[in-house]
């Protein structure tokens, strides 16, 4: 049994079922072994569903260094870019980035360790979106970068009720015009 491929599998009844509802056994079929074996690793779902937001969480910081690193995009560009992922997880029936939102929801005490995990991948958008915003020199990149934040975060919200790229394209375009605004503001022209 391959321990990444039943967090994949993991991922996948997660976003389809919800982490209130899903279940060992659930994942189990979902990975085609047998639950004895994942209840060797995972002993329950609570402690299924902390390795697979670390394994995702892991996924994510990888993608958000590569896209940091990219000297093909722009530094808009890649403030951007996690719309266009989102796009290609709605395209392909996923919406992992919704977990995180949806463990801190199901798990408000701040003290429990997968509340905390899905914390610390949230603080991980923000520092990344604000270090774009400080190599761009807009005007006040933290409040701008908790703007963003805000945005992505309702977009995500959103995701976990409707699932339309309807509200993917809205938030890129209200992302969009939070980037202008301040650069703008930046430049003088709203003084």
């Amino acid at each position: 049994m391959q321990r990444e491929t039943v967090l994949e599998h993991a991922l996948h009844v997660l976003e389809r079922e919800g982490i209130a509802s899903t279940t060992l056994d659930m994942v189990a079929a979902e990975a085609d072994y047998p639950v004895t074996e994942i209840s060797n690793f995972w002993p329950n779902s609570e402690a299924l569903l902390y390795d697979a937001l670390r394994y995702l969480s892991q996924q994510i910081d990888v993608w958000r260094r590569q896209l940091a690193l990219n000297e093909e995009l722009s530094l808009e560009q890649k403030l951007l870019k996690r719309y266009e992922a989102l796009t290609e997880c709605v395209n392909n029936h996923r919406y992992p980035g919704c977990l995180f939102i949806a463990a801190c929801t199901f798990y408000p005490d701040a003290s429990h360790p997968i509340h905390q995990l899905a914390d610390q991948q949230k603080k991980a958008a923000w520092e990344f979106t604000h270090d774009m915003l400080m190599q761009l020199e807009v005007d006040d990149p933290t409040m701008v970068a908790h703007q963003m934040e805000l945005v992505l975060e309702g977009c995500l919200s959103r995701l976990l009720v409707k699932r339309s790229q309807a509200d993917i394209e809205t938030a890129r375009r209200l992302a969009e015009d939070i980037l202008r605004f301040a650069q703008c503001r930046q430049g003088g022209a709203l003084t």
